[in-house]
């Protein structure tokens, strides 16, 4: 992800959004929780911290996953490289 700043809110309808900071809601949110009735009983008051954790953990991996792609580019671009440099 970009090195925007997010922010994570509870929206009146009790769905839980990220969204980036300063967005003044004319865009979609990036990633939207809503919990069933039977998990908020059992989450009670810690449904806001449980939301964030799955969020966070979202993100480091799309962060991770972002990584290993561009390193299998570069990879890729090296062996390219390797190859037009090999006299036959």
């Amino acid at each position: 992800m970009s090195s925007s700043f997010y922010e994570i809110l509870e929206l009146p309808s009790g769905e839980i959004i990220l969204k980036r900071s300063g967005d003044d809601g004319s865009q979609e949110p990036l990633v939207t929780l809503k919990f069933s009735e039977e998990s908020n009983a059992f989450l009670g008051s810690a449904r806001f911290e449980v939301a964030k954790a799955m969020i966070e953990a979202g993100m480091e991996t799309a962060s991770e996953l972002a990584d290993q792609s561009q390193t299998r580019e570069e990879i890729s671009a090296d062996l390219v490289d390797i190859e037009n440099h090999i006299l036959h």
